[in-house]
């Protein structure tokens, strides 16, 4: 099984993975020209990353790379359908962003600070209502709560652990850290895409298994560096979860690769004693509510919400209680 090539894996991601890049237009590629789209060749990695961004003299959106739906047109018409206005559209995207619990939260300390970090998860693309994905919604959650928590969001589309290592020397990110009483954390899935698309004409399982030793390595510099800033802050690590799962639930390689991966991630937090796990793949796993944004990869305001529930389950900081009714049942 491990030295098993798995064609159909690569044939059936190219299907959704880039079906944004070509389906916006009425060419047909054959596997050649995608192959080239992609330049998956090591001669020709940084005009890839020339391609993915306008921007490239800024050095942080430089770091904007491997994320495998950046760059997808984004350029909607606003249109009022079946007598939808702005303004009852808005009230729609209040409705989802509400508070992800039913009860009253209380903390362990009067005022938090929360501060997170990781890739487009965090960053919240995909969020229909542009509140900020899992992190807005937690804030909106405390909010109406009357909760005084201040959340920090350095999410970034397309960081790898190797990106998420580099930007935590940066100033305005280390400085916040030391400040948090929490820090969230997703990172991981762009590692695994890198090597779908570096290895496009050649997926082995062995490639990911490879992969994984230096990405273990990288996710435990990240929690060390996280506590040599604040050692008394509470790490979590968020899973990721398989994207492919409603539309190629099949194809069995993939889920063992995102189950290992999260596994493994999961025994790094064991190594902390300040450092949590909290799984979110069971969450998009046969869901009858569609939980994933136009790109078919990234999670929509439903599915930040049940990340955001997930989250705020896990929290050692925080308690939820029931509310009490009264005898009126109010």
């Amino acid at each position: 099984m491990k030295k098993r090539k798995v064609w159909l894996l690569i044939a059936s991601m190219l299907v959704v993975c880039f079906s944004v890049y070509f389906v916006l237009s009425d060419s047909k590629q054959t596997r050649q020209e995608i192959v080239e789209t992609l330049n998956v060749s090591e001669n020709s990695n940084e005009k890839i990353d020339e391609s993915l961004t306008e921007k490239e003299s800024d050095p942080e959106n430089a770091e904007m790379v491997e994320d495998v739906t950046v760059e997808m047109a984004e350029s909607e018409q606003e249109e009022v359908v079946d007598g939808e206005t702005e303004e009852t559209k808005t009230e729609g995207f209040r409705e989802k962003v509400k508070g992800v619990v039913e009860g009253v939260i209380k903390l362990f300390k009067k005022d938090l600070k929360v501060v997170a970090i990781g890739d487009s998860l965090t960053q919240g693309v995909g969020d229909e209502t542009e509140n900020g994905g899992y992190v807005g919604i937690l804030n909106n959650t405390f909010i109406e709560n009357n909760i005084n928590v201040t959340i920090e969001n350095y999410g970034k589309r397309g960081n790898r652990t190797d990106q998420l290592l580099k930007r935590l020397e940066k100033k305005e990110i280390e400085t916040s850290i030391k400040k948090a009483d929490i820090v969230l954390i997703t990172i991981g899935a762009n590692d695994i895409m890198k090597i779908v698309r570096n290895n496009i004409m050649n997926l082995q399982l062995d490639l990911f298994d490879q992969a994984k030793i230096t990405y273990l390595e990288r996710l435990t510099a990240i929690l060390q560096r996280v506590n040599e800033i604040n050692p008394d802050t509470k790490i979590y690590l968020i899973g990721f979860y398989n994207p492919f799962d409603r539309y190629l639930a099949e194809i069995e390689e993939l889920e063992m690769i995102i189950n290992d991966w999260n596994d493994s991630g999961r025994l790094v937090t064991e190594q902390f004693e300040n450092v949590n796990y909290i799984p979110i793949s069971d969450l998009f796993i046969d869901s009858d509510e569609e939980l994933l944004s136009d790109d078919h990869f990234h999670p929509n305001t439903s599915g930040y919400r049940l990340m955001a529930k997930r989250i705020l389950e896990n929290l050692e900081e925080v308690t939820v209680e029931p509310e009490v009714m009264n005898e009126d049942g109010e």
